[in-house]
């Protein structure tokens, strides 16, 4: 969270680097000042990465389960030989990691946007919020629901491909691990 505040306020231009950003945090707000956006920072990270994990969990077993259907295989698996239905593509990763990347910012944007205005209303000539339910209520009352999802676009276009990257990498990852552990197996090597 530390690196979270000072990222926002360097990116508003409230102080000039990262040594001025850190000691004029720590002399004006105490060590607190780095932590002062805790709740809504993990209001949106918590609620992001578990919905972010259980759609591509859900996705993905929706595209294989599809693809055993249309093979003519069941569920569980057909025994003998190397199955590879059960494991998507790289190109299917990316897509089920884009896919489940937005599900997850859809949810969480508004926990972004409160937590992103809290962090830089120091560059701001507007009264400070003086909690996140402060934050909120000013932001419905002044701009609208519509405010909550200020910025989702330019938030999309990196999350999106950061967890396509993400989940493709994981998935190649998991797959070169199993293979490892099966050849250590068929070798007879038990480490």
């Amino acid at each position: 969270i530390p690196q979270e505040v000072i990222k926002q306020r360097l990116v508003t231009n409230i102080y000039s680097g990262f040594r001025d950003a850190c000691t004029t945090i720590y002399k004006t707000e105490g060590i607190k000042g780095f932590y002062s956006t805790w709740a809504p920072t993990m209001g949106r990270n918590v609620p992001f990465v578990m919905a972010t994990f259980v759609a591509n969990d859900y996705m993905k077993q929706k595209i294989i389960k599809r693809r055993r259907l249309r093979e003519g295989k069941n569920w569980a698996g057909d025994a003998g030989g190397a199955d590879t239905s059960n494991e998507l593509t790289i190109a299917e990763n990316l897509v089920v990691g884009i896919s489940s990347a937005m599900v997850g910012a859809i949810l969480t944007h508004p926990c972004d946007v409160i937590k992103t205005r809290m962090m830089t209303q120091a560059a701001s000539a507007e009264v400070p919020y003086k909690s996140a339910v402060d934050c909120v209520a000013t932001m419905f009352k002044a701009e609208g629901i519509s405010s909550f999802y200020s910025g989702f676009t330019q938030r999309s276009m990196y999350m999106g491909p950061l967890w396509a990257l993400q989940f493709a990498l994981n998935g190649r990852i998991c797959k070169s691990l199993e293979e490892r552990k099966a050849k250590k197996a068929a070798d007879g090597d038990d480490s």
